[in-house]
């Protein structure tokens, strides 16, 4: 057997990054989806009796393999894009959304799996293939299997349109952030702005042969500036520039926003459900529109104390700074300001104990005590940037169970946030255990020169949190790959990676990597206990964003996006699109308003860059953050009874949570580790606390 020419096609599963090109692209995803296709017409065809492995487990090994050719494009149009890239991933994206969008739709395929779920083999299935059979059937009926041909092709239709706008408002967003360039002349302008980010600016505007400063859109770029700058006006203009992308010009997203919602709105419609959210969370903890909005409705009331009252706080400390009237560009700075005079911290005074390196070694050292892991740097050369690193996971046993890459740094070419991804979903197979092959992704604040990249305690957090998903994708003991590891529920998704952000408020943990990167010093006993009586500072503020975002979220799919819809009629111009714009802008200023203490604060809301919704899978989903965390903050609990790094402990939440992915109801597996319901209290007690506490 020869190996492919093509990078893309070669099946090993160290996948070749380094010789991928926009060529590659797209007679790999021509094969790929001839020969899924030709899998799945065989399928549906084959007048044999149906079997589970001439059916279910034959099905699934098509979509797998198509899967794990795609999956590598995306990932590079998210960290390494070109313009030749990006043409070649636009150019398939049609194809691979329609193949996708027609399995269900399968007339001979459905036909074919209503005849396996009928036969003596499916009556006796147990375990996870009676719920992978039970779900996929359900899958079926849900995404359209029973509709007419009409309402099938109408429904295709859409569902590749959809993807092509949800991918368009994403490279809106990452074109508008790499554009935006601002040369700061006088450094007085940065009086406040600590040394180290003033050196990346310098540098910065160097490389582009300018004198000066270089500030960009990249959030290490913007953060230190509206924690620290005391020039307001400069303050303002970041702020605006950040939150305004994607509003006007070339890469205005409003007109997007609008035809995203209307789609989303109809495709939810054709398949019988009355709202975009009603169809979404069907599968989900949540289970119906109405329990999710009541979620966030609840959770608003009982926070609403607390965002008053760190409101009143931050108002009251601005007018001893000389700002009379709390702005939008103001918070970062007053809150930054206050929580350095109320606990004598900053992020600054920390960022020297967190270099990356040792984060890294002391994260690995964790799931090894608790969770019985063993990770280790495997340097390969099949990486897409000299950033990257490559990583292993072996199991108690030595088994290796998963591969993991690591790419922490801003590019322009790359996009904003962080997040973990999947290129391989192994698992248990007929000839031994398979490896998973993930990705962690950020963009913290690269080293200067030569030295270490050293983050903020958040961008610590951001790592363990990554950390989890990829924990929870590598570990996965499913021998289903469309039900194993982060193939769950959305709102379930979040609590591996929130979970494990809860070692970093533990001295233990700390004592693990947090050591200053050159004096070799322990993080300092007094500096931890600022840091943790800090923790719950503007508890009540922070939440309430979070809310807001899950509020509005639900609010444009379930109120606004049928009557975009309604108002659209049958055949929608451009125009239409402008002006509906325009009024999902609205829309989402009044809901801000709700949440803002005036309203020039919803004004700066962030829908035209708002990733997460328009072209991430929070659609509708938003929620999943909080609700998880309540969820992580109760199995957490456990944690700090038995010991933080009990490997009993530790094995029952792998054995129980980590490596099951969906083999059963997230609230069955809850109840396995816990042995009880969750516990709201929980959360509020970790994030929020007593009502007087932080009075100035």
């Amino acid at each position: 057997m020869t190996t492919p020419t093509n990078p893309l096609l070669r099946s090993e599963d160290r996948i070749p990054f380094h010789l991928i090109e926009a060529r590659h692209v797209e007679p790999a995803i021509a094969a790929a989806l001839d020969e899924a296709g030709s899998q799945v017409d065989a399928i549906g065809k084959e007048s044999a009796l149906p079997t589970w492995d001439n059916t279910m487990a034959r099905l699934d090994e098509a979509l797998e393999r198509l899967a794990e050719v795609f999956s590598p494009v995306g990932h590079l149009v998210s960290v390494a894009e070109t313009p030749e890239l990006r043409d070649a991933y636009n150019g398939v994206l049609p194809e691979i959304s329609a193949f996708w969008a027609r399995i269900p739709l399968d007339e001979d395929l459905w036909k074919r799996i209503k005849a396996y779920a009928a036969t003596k083999e499916a009556a006796a299935l147990e375990g996870i293939r009676r719920r992978h059979l039970d779900k996929t059937v359900r899958d079926f009926e849900r995404a359209g299997a029973d509709l007419p041909a009409d309402r099938k092709e109408r429904l295709q239709a859409r569902q590749i349109e959809l993807a092509q706008l949800q991918q368009k408002f994403s490279e809106n967003v990452l074109d508008a952030t790499a554009t935006y360039e601002l040369i700061v002349r006088d450094e007085a302008r940065l009086e406040g702005v600590p040394e180290a980010p003033l050196r990346r600016f310098h540098e910065a505007a160097r490389e582009k042969d300018e004198d000066g400063f270089l500030l960009t859109l990249d959030y290490p770029s913007v953060e230190p500036i509206l924690k620290y700058c005391r020039d307001r006006a400069l303050r303002r203009e970041i702020l605006e520039a950040y939150t305004t992308r994607c509003r006007d010009g070339e890469w205005d997203n409003r007109a997007l926003m609008a035809r995203i919602l209307r789609i989303r709105d109809e495709i939810a419609d054709i398949l019988g459900y009355p709202s975009f959210p009603s169809y979404t969370l069907v599968d989900r903890m949540a289970g119906t529109a109405e329990r999710a909005i009541t979620f966030e409705r609840e959770l608003v009331e009982r926070t609403r104390p607390y965002w008053e009252r760190d409101t009143e706080q931050l108002r009251a400390h601005a007018a001893t700074l000389g700002i009379p009237e709390l702005r939008p560009w103001d918070v970062s700075f007053v809150m930054e300001d206050l929580r350095k005079r109320r606990y004598e911290i900053n992020d600054e005074v920390m960022r020297p104990y967190f270099s990356l390196g040792q984060v890294l070694d002391g994260m690995f050292e964790i799931a090894r005590r608790t969770f019985g892991f063993h990770i280790v740097e495997a340097p390969v050369e099949e990486v897409w940037h000299r950033d990257v690193r490559h990583y292993e996971i072996h199991d108690t046993d030595g088994q290796q169970v998963g591969a993991f890459y690591t790419d922490w740094f801003p590019r322009k070419e790359k996009r904003q946030g962080a997040w973990m991804n999947h290129f391989i979903t192994g698992g248990p197979t007929a000839t031994g255990f398979r490896p998973h092959v993930g990705v962690m992704c950020g963009n913290f604040t690269p080293p200067n020169g030569e030295g270490e990249a050293l983050l903020t305690h958040r961008e610590v957090q951001t790592t363990f949190h990554e950390f989890g998903h990829l924990l929870h994708h590598c570990t996965s003991r499913v021998e289903i790959p469309s039900r194993a590891g982060i193939h769950v529920a959305w709102d379930w998704v979040e609590l591996p990676s929130q979970l494990m952000e809860n070692w970093t408020w533990e001295r233990e943990a700390l004592d693990l990597f947090a050591r200053h990167h050159e004096s070799g010093q322990a993080f300092p006993q007094e500096l931890f206990d600022r840091m943790v009586a800090a923790r719950r500072f503007m508890g009540g503020w922070a939440q309430m964003r979070q809310l807001s975002l899950g509020t509005v979220d639900l609010a444009l799919h379930e109120e606004l996006a049928p009557r975009l819809r309604d108002d659209a009629g049958t055949d929608p111009d451009a125009s239409v699109d402008e002006r509906q714009g325009e009024e999902a802008m609205e829309f989402g200023r009044g809901l801000f308003a709700e949440f803002s203490p005036d309203p020039a604060f919803a004004e700066l809301h962030i829908l035209t860059s708002f990733t997460h919704l328009f072209s991430g899978g929070y659609a509708a989903g938003y929620y999943s953050y909080l609700w998880s965390e309540v969820l992580d903050a109760d199995v957490f609990t456990r944690f700090r009874e038995d010991g933080i790094f009990n490997p009993d402990t530790g094995r029952a939440y792998v054995e129980a949570i980590l490596s099951r992915g969906d083999s059963a109801d997230p609230d069955e597996l809850f109840r396995e580790f816990m042995g009880r319901e969750p516990d709201p209290d929980a959360l509020l007690e970790r994030n929020l606390g007593e009502l007087a506490e932080a009075a100035v």
